[in-house]
């Protein structure tokens, strides 16, 4: 007898050898499944057994189906009688492809019209229908113009196994765990003595999977009990029970089995709830541990040899964060080196920032969502320090990512002799330069110790038009770019990725790995860090300003409003500026400003640090400044200070600014609202204006010209 066993993307040829060790005397995989021929167990084995078919399906008829009354017409062709009594209840699944019929509502709705018009006919009386518990589920598959029509034996979709309690936020189905475990060669791991690790658990799916796995505990046991949950006229009670006897023999084999601890953990508390709940139903509650940790807190493991399993977050729930992908593979190189990994990564550029060497590549599908699951055998190579970040052939870029690091060795050979004649070791080297992968790359070279080069790549939004997974393709083919062109390892690149979510585009939560650098510009050196926060405390397009205010500030008061991390006050008092007085709202940046004057040796009471909202603190002080500089935000709703925005307050602002000038001084006001207008006829009743915001762009920023824009202001005698 032939059959079809659908399953999900990715999983066919898995399911061919998995048919074939259930009885199947020929298997071959085809979309979404495999065709089999087997006996009349076959189905049956499939429905108790199965850990990656999606139905238990046996045929009834198949017949050409080129529209919705061919269907109706072949559907009328089943003697119905002969599955369902006419006071029974039943209900239909479709799965439609191809251009006779499109809607697979509609065409279950004709299925059922013909089973309901037969039997109304015949006897009239019909049948009704209920979704949730049906007396028969019958099955629709309509591909290429051929319907088939199917009993469906398991009542449903056989990825829940009958454990599951509680869940995290995005499940992975149990069909999908389990070709996770079997692609990692968990059962020949479990028979060795190996141990399982998933370090993120969620609600536990992979490790109670690969517990159950590894004691032959058949799905069907837990989700059918007794009795399958069709009332199918047909079924053959006998052989089920054959079935279920087999199983229960099988797993009391099983439950013999020593199993060392199968490990997972997770950073949610409640996820491990859910995790430990779900164990306990599952009956493994015994040979799992589930625990709340972070990456950063796990600890090398002293079991020898073992499989290390992962799901990390990649879809639109969880937000994809390559740096995430880094530190996991960070931590199984530290803590399992010897072991082998199976990682279900959201794509292949999220797999490569891992930053392991895969063996073996597969892609498969969770939902609609193209994964890619890498297999990695051991973790670390024994000739690897640490990790294997770089793959001894790397793997080839791709036709896009390709395009992006020919730019870049375009624009690096065109910054040459800037950046030397200049002294620059931080600048901007890619601006969306290429519209279709937008984001910034910036370069950091530090400037003591190792001289190391770090890159920050920030992601800018992608219009709505462009489907989330292709702006995830190419930004993450953009980071495999730079990657090839810097030579960098991962740890090195610090990338700071954007979600959408309710209200719009925002950033996913950065790092906490509390690193600063110290960089070089001009005379001062500076603090940065790259990795925990959205910004890095050094606003780069900034840079000739800060070094013009360093040539300008020789015997001058310095007064930096809005002082961010104090970048301007460290130039200007490395100018040569008699005092300095820095104010801004935030106690961190003002913190970061007093350790960048400490670095410079500029300290003591000729440099004032102010916690303050700027309009407050000008309307309240008297003091007179040679030089000024004002680079406010576009907006600031803080709860210590009235709501500010750029554009409606920016003419009061000058007001105070200017009276706090003195004579034959100047102010510089700069800020990055790209829709910014200055209200000239305004500013000009107090103050002489002059744009010098061409001269406040250095090459780096040429080809965003926009990106900020700049004034001086002076006294109209001055």
């Amino acid at each position: 007898m032939k059959y079809f066993v659908p399953c999900a993307k990715g999983l066919e040829y898995l399911l061919v050898d998995e048919l074939l060790a259930l009885g199947a005397t020929r298997a071959t995989a085809a979309v979404a499944g495999a065709n089999a021929e087997g006996g009349d167990d076959l189905p049956y084995a499939v429905a108790m057994f199965s850990r990656l078919a999606s139905r238990a399906l046996w045929p009834l008829a198949a017949f050409d189906c080129v529209d919705e009354q061919a269907l109706y017409d072949g559907a009328m062709q089943v003697e119905w009688s002969d599955h369902l009594n006419a006071e029974g209840t039943l209900v239909v699944d479709a799965n439609v492809s191809g251009t006779g019929i499109t809607h697979a509502r509609f065409a279950a709705q004709r299925v059922k019209d013909a089973v309901v018009d037969q039997f109304r006919a015949r006897t009239g009386t019909r049948p009704s229908v209920d979704s949730d518990n049906p007396d028969l589920r019958i099955n629709l598959s309509v591909r290429k113009g051929k319907a088939v029509l199917s009993v469906d034996l398991g009542g449903g979709s056989l990825h829940r196994r009958g454990w599951r309690q509680a869940q995290g936020e995005a499940p992975l189905k149990e069909t999908l765990a389990a070709a996770v475990l079997l692609r990692g060669g968990w059962p020949q791991i479990a028979a060795e003595g190996g141990s399982l690790l998933d370090p993120m658990c969620g609600s536990g799916t992979l490790i109670i999977e690969g517990a159950l796995m590894a004691l032959d505990r058949a799905p069907g046991l837990d989700r059918y009990g007794e009795a399958l949950p069709t009332r199918w006229l047909a079924l053959d009670r006998e052989r089920w029970a054959r079935t279920l006897a087999s199983a229960r023999e099988r797993a009391a084999a099983g439950a013999q089995r020593a199993l060392p601890p199968l490990r997972g953990s997770d950073i949610d508390p409640i996820a491990i709830r859910a995790a430990k709940a779900n164990a306990e139903r599952a009956g493994v509650a015994a040979h799992t541990a589930f625990a709340c940790h972070e990456l950063a807190e796990l600890v090398p493991l002293s079991e020898a040899r073992g499989l290390a399993v992962c799901n990390p977050p990649y879809d639109t729930r969880l937000a994809a964060d390559p740096d995430l992908y880094r530190r996991l593979g960070d931590t199984l190189a530290q803590i399992v080196p010897g072991w082998r990994a199976a990682l279900l990564c959201g794509s292949a550029d999220l797999a490569y920032a891992t930053g392991l060497r895969a063996g073996k590549r597969y892609v498969l599908f969770n939902g609609a969502l193209e994964c890619s699951l890498i297999v990695c055998d051991p973790i670390a190579r024994p000739h690897a320090a640490a990790r294997a970040d770089t793959p001894d052939t790397p793997d080839p870029l791709s036709e896009g990512a390709t395009m992006v690091a020919n730019r870049l060795r375009k624009n690096l050979r065109s910054f040459k002799r800037w950046r030397e004649r200049e002294g620059v070791s931080c600048y901007r080297v890619y601006d969306a330069d290429l519209p279709e992968y937008a984001a910034a790359i910036d370069v950091y070279c530090e400037a003591d110790g190792e001289s190391r080069t770090f890159l920050h790549i920030q992601e800018y939004g992608a219009p709505k038009t462009i489907p989330e997974a292709d702006a995830r393709r190419r930004f993450g083919e953009l980071v495999r770019a730079a990657s090839a062109v810097f030579a960098l390892p991962v740890e090195h690149i610090a990338i700071k990725t954007r979600v959408r979510g309710k209200g719009g585009s925002t950033y996913s939560r950065q790092d906490q790995r509390n690193e600063l650098l110290v960089v070089r510009e001009g005379a001062a050196l500076l603090r940065v860090n790259l990795f925990d926060y959205l910004d890095t405390g050094l606003f780069l397009d900034h840079r000739p300003m800060r070094l013009r205010l360093a040539a300008e500030a020789k015997g001058q008061r310095f007064l930096n409003l809005f002082a961010y991390t104090g970048a301007a006050t460290v130039h200007a008092a490395l100018g040569g500026a008699s005092d300095t007085t820095t104010v801004d709202l935030s106690a961190t940046y003002l913190h970061w400003a007093s350790e960048n004057l400490a670095l410079n040796g500029c300290t003591g009471p000729s440099h004032r640090l102010q916690q303050a909202d700027v309009m407050a603190w000008l309307a309240a002080d008297r003091g007179q400044y040679g030089l000024i500089f004002l680079d406010p935000p576009t907006f600031s709703n803080s709860a210590r200070a009235e709501d500010f925005d750029i554009q409606l307050s920016h003419v009061a602002l000058l007001r105070l600014a200017m009276a706090r000038l003195g004579p034959g001084g100047s102010l510089y006001f700069s800020n990055n609202f790209r829709r910014f207008r200055l209200d000239e006829p305004a500013v000009a009743e107090f103050a002489d204006v002059q744009d010098i915001s061409e001269h406040t762009i250095d090459p780096d920023f040429a080809r965003n010209p926009r990106i900020h824009r700049c004034w001086r202001l002076r006294h109209r005698n001055g």
